[in-house]
């Protein structure tokens, strides 16, 4: 690392720091540089990013809108902060036929196999066996 500025350098251009700071994963990333907007896109992994020096983190925590409920630990990698979306129900729906069946059943009854899953399997299996 070198010292610039007075400020601890980790790494020589702002696309060295967005490809660590996504292995990173920060709960918030306050991205102070020149044309942030520029950088936006390549970040995948941040909690909250924070544009520019008018936009500290507290504010977003406190008055500008997103949740304070923010992915810790490195966990903004698989996350995201709470939204509306931790709210809605889901309900999966699998509607397949007979050729799609064909298709994909045989996989599925390996994995079952493999799982230990044999009554899982059979019942996949009992269905191919059908045509």
């Amino acid at each position: 690392s070198l010292e610039a500025h007075g400020a601890l350098v980790l790494v020589d251009r702002i696309e060295e720091a967005i490809a660590l700071s996504n292995l990173y994963a920060p709960e918030h990333l306050s991205l102070v540089v020149r044309d942030p907007w520029a950088f936006i896109g390549g970040i995948t992994n941040a909690g909250g990013i924070f544009v520019g020096e008018a936009s500290p983190e507290a504010v977003g925590d406190y008055t500008a809108g997103p949740s304070h409920v923010m992915p810790t630990g490195s966990t903004a990698r698989f996350s995201s902060p709470l939204n509306v979306n931790d709210f809605l129900k889901v309900i999966s729906l699998v509607a397949l036929n007979r050729a799609t069946l064909a298709q994909i059943g045989p996989a599925a009854a390996r994995i079952a196999r493999a799982e230990g899953l044999t009554a899982h399997a059979r019942a996949i299996e009992a269905r191919l066996e059908q045509d």
